[in-house]
């Protein structure tokens, strides 16, 4: 007899976190190796325009946790031989010799250097080439005003212009390394990031819900992002370019809670579903140890802009693997040591615990990120209640 869970818990949860307006809307899901153990939503598509309520089949950016997906078709990419996880980034895609250290300012202008050593393949996978994002970082903030560089989210291929922000292989610093990776798969395969994602992950698992770019019918399903307003949550409407110059690895892709979990399914079952196996046990296994080779997991990464996310308190205990944070201790009450897991800007949650045998995920589509009372006390709320309904 397989495994059932009670989620009245959860229920409460979600129902809570849009009544007192932590979330203009959520929904969530819950799996093991066998199948879906829970699903839930509140709220509904559009705050104050909208009366259709959000489900698990409803569309969501998922942003980073893009990141997971393009990350695997780089690995399955290893594993057949065509890609080296250890060659310098420049021998995929030779622009990237192109990419200069961000090593102070001469007033307003920034000064730049070549990098101490080329960046690998391997740098971006695990977020240690000094790339980084705008948000979490105040001098790539200042970079973009002085040079009019654009960060990824408006997809243009200047956004490639930025700076690391120090030499590869010294900090583990989260930016737009997997942006690049993306451009790395595609220049193996020969094909864009759409097709190769669709061919060798999606398509297998039986996603066809996530994509890059949604048609109408879709689009009609798809929650708004929403802002804080005078009176609540406001809808920003669409933040991501329909059509962007290029398909981005790290934040691009939209999903449903049902299609995503068959993806953190595959990875709770050692790479495969329902006969179909997109990773080799071993490439997994992997994906869940620690890939930082002593290279320090920050406890804390400050914002640089408010708006758009809160600083990431995370605390001792955790690391980076591959696509993957990894937590090496158990959180008590929570996933145990070794669980993956990551998120999406825009607020949404996944992780998978092969100790306890779940994997579970949350969504809803809202700025700033992280806030401690807003969707994130959501987020630790919905994991308590999935173990305590174990």
């Amino acid at each position: 007899m397989g495994r059932t869970m009670d989620g009245q818990g959860i229920d409460a949860v979600l129902a809570a976190a849009v009544e007192r307006g932590a979330v203009p809307h959520v929904a969530a899901i819950v799996a093991d190796a066998d199948g879906v153990l829970y699903e839930g939503g509140a709220g509904v598509r559009v705050a104050g325009e909208s009366e259709d309520p959000v489900t698990t089949s409803t569309q969501f950016r998922i942003m980073s946790m893009t990141k997971m997906v393009a990350t695997t078709a780089a690995l399955q990419q290893t594993e057949r031989g065509d890609l080296d996880l250890d060659a310098p980034v420049e021998e995929y895609v030779p622009e990237f010799a192109e990419v200069q250290v961000l090593d102070g300012w001469d007033g307003d202008t920034p000064r730049l250097r070549a990098p101490a050593t080329k960046a690998t393949v391997r740098h971006l996978v695990t977020h240690t080439t000094g790339l980084g994002y705008w948000f979490w970082n105040e001098d790539l903030v200042r970079f973009e005003a002085a040079t009019g560089t654009p960060n990824v989210v408006p997809g243009s291929m200047d956004a490639f212009k930025a700076p690391m922000t120090t030499d590869p292989g010294t900090r583990f610093v989260y930016g737009i390394n997997t942006d690049w990776l993306g451009r790395v798969v595609e220049a193996v395969a020969g094909s864009t990031l759409d097709v190769v994602v669709k061919e060798h992950v999606t398509g297998p698992l039986g996603m066809d819900d996530t994509m890059f770019r949604l048609d109408e019918g879709r689009l009609a399903n798809t929650v708004t992002v929403h802002v804080p307003g005078e009176d609540g949550w406001a809808s920003a409407g669409e933040i991501l370019n329909q059509d962007p110059d290029w398909w981005a690895g790290g934040h691009g892709l939209y999903s449903t809670p049902r299609d995503y979990v068959r993806f953190e399914r595959a990875l709770l079952r050692g790479g495969e579903l329902d006969g179909v196996r997109i990773l080799e046990e071993a490439t997994v296994d992997a994906a869940f140890r620690d890939q930082l080779r002593g290279t320090p997991f920050p406890e804390e990464i400050p914002t640089a802009d408010p708006a758009i996310t809160d600083t990431l308190h995370l605390g001792p205990g955790w690391t980076w693997g591959y696509g993957l944070l990894v937590n090496t201790v158990d959180v008590p009450g929570r996933r145990r040591a070794g669980s993956g897991a990551w998120a999406g800007l825009f607020n949404t949650h996944f992780w998978v615990d092969r100790t306890t045998g779940i994997c579970a995920s949350i969504y809803t589509n809202s700025l700033p990120f992280i806030v401690e009372d807003d969707a994130w006390r959501t987020y630790g709320e919905f994991e308590e209640a999935v173990y305590a309904a174990l």
